[in-house]
């Protein structure tokens, strides 16, 4: 409409003006020309400019850091001597998980924004004779959370131990928040063995307006130290109603040999005429009958006895890799077949530059859209690398540093080898 107006006055601009009396032109000189009078041109609006393009660019780099050289270590230890007690377990003492799903208070406009915190406080309310609507209740300063607990062996009732708490919705922080009180149960949910209650530490904290906000450390997750109190006693006995004790081996030092060797130590150690300690048909545990001689009350101490002597261990033919953080864990025992080796990374960068084009004032044009991308590809080229074998670990890590790849790239590789049957070692992924 506006634009149809400004045409429809142009012929009236165009025309020329009525005639006046003349002027008397002004004094002119060599020295000051007359300037030039400007013509008018039709369509043509002083003041009114062509708006500026865009001019950034997108851009997307890969890069690598220089290679940093680790400090060569010792050789490695022929004999490796551990106590028994850190290579096994003892049946009976392990930890006792319990769980419960309780509700935080107090928190500053960080709670849950959905009906099921309302749910859990009007339950709450109904346990003290207070009967409110759901309508009537508000959710931005409480949390429906997640309640749990490790219960060591043979903890009896009344005794504290630490609480962990995980929120289930969408609260936002923990910080300042109490729990009410939780009852903690086992997996079926019908005995209760311990109950949680207190001021949450979240150890971090989180700040923010409308349009920032600051976090330090995760918020959703606390801690109540000593927060819960044990109710019910779990039955824990060291030695079975046969007389048996049993030491099961972790799972990290989970060889024949250990086991072997734990059952000859306990066996040299304690004088009988038929050995007290034998390995179990799956290699995994050491049975123990305990002898005669030794009466009930001092059971405990003589499985301190026993399990605080040295055996020797085997250095294990494990890899431990985890390509989420590119950690790479060798055993002492990884060896290298002859063969050989190359990697070559492949790059590929690519930026998407869109960019918008404006039309001038008046032009009738239309505002577009144009697409940019900016590809490029960068592949390595390496040659083979050969690699003699390596009988130990140290010339394990000697040839494998020689590749000058990256952890991630390593751990590529390794796997590779394990699959040509370069690496004489298991690989386990974490």
């Amino acid at each position: 409409m506006f634009h149809t107006i400004l045409l429809a006055l142009l012929p009236l601009f165009a025309q020329e003006a009525p005639a006046t009396e003349p002027q008397p032109e002004a004094p002119t000189t060599a020295d000051q020309p007359a300037l030039p009078v400007p013509v008018p041109v039709p369509g043509y609006f002083p003041g009114i400019e062509a708006p500026e393009q865009p001019k950034g660019k997108s851009s997307a780099e890969v890069t690598r850091t220089p290679r940093f050289q680790p400090l060569v270590g010792k050789a490695p230890l022929s004999v490796n001597a551990s106590p028994i007690k850190s290579l096994v377990t003892v049946r009976g003492t392990e930890l006792n998980h319990v769980m419960g799903i309780g509700l935080v208070t107090g928190l500053a406009g960080t709670g849950d924004s959905g009906e099921a915190a309302k749910q859990l406080l009007q339950n709450l309310l109904l346990t003290r004779n207070i009967n409110l609507p759901v309508q009537a209740l508000s959710s931005k300063n409480i949390a429906v959370v997640r309640v749990e607990a490790s219960i060591p062996a043979g903890c009896k009732p009344g005794q504290q131990i630490d609480v962990r708490v995980s929120t289930i919705g969408d609260a936002g922080s923990l910080y300042g928040g109490t729990l009410a009180m939780t009852e903690l149960t086992d997996i079926t949910g019908q005995y209760v063995y311990a109950t949680a209650s207190g001021s949450i530490t979240v150890g971090g904290f989180q700040a923010g307006g409308k349009s920032a906000t600051a976090t330090k450390n995760h918020v959703t997750v606390g801690t109540l130290p000593s927060g819960g109190t044990v109710q019910r006693e779990i039955p824990t006995t060291v030695v079975s109603e046969h007389g048996y004790i049993y030491l099961d081996i972790k799972v990290a030092h989970d060889t024949f040999g250990n086991v072997v060797n734990i059952a000859e130590a306990i066996n040299s150690k304690v004088p009988s005429e038929q050995p007290i300690a034998e390995v179990t048909g799956d290699g995994k545990t050491v049975k123990i009958h305990v002898p005669d001689f030794v009466r009930e009350p001092d059971y405990i101490a003589f499985l301190n006895n026993i399990t605080s002597q040295e055996v020797e261990t085997d250095n294990l033919a494990r890899v431990i890799v985890n390509e989420r953080s590119g950690v790479i864990v060798m055993g002492g025992d990884v060896r290298l077949r002859p063969g050989a080796i190359t990697s070559g990374n492949l790059t590929v960068t690519v930026a998407e530059t869109p960019e918008t084009s404006q039309p001038g004032a008046l032009s009738q044009g239309q505002t577009q859209t144009n697409d940019r991308t900016q590809l490029s590809v960068e592949e390595e080229n390496n040659g083979l690398v050969l690699n003699p074998g390596a009988a130990t670990l140290q010339e394990v890590v000697e040839v494998l540093n020689v590749l000058g790849t990256t952890p991630r790239d390593m751990i590529t590789i390794l796997q590779a080898m394990s699959q040509g049957g370069l690496l004489i070692a298991d690989i386990r992924r974490m």
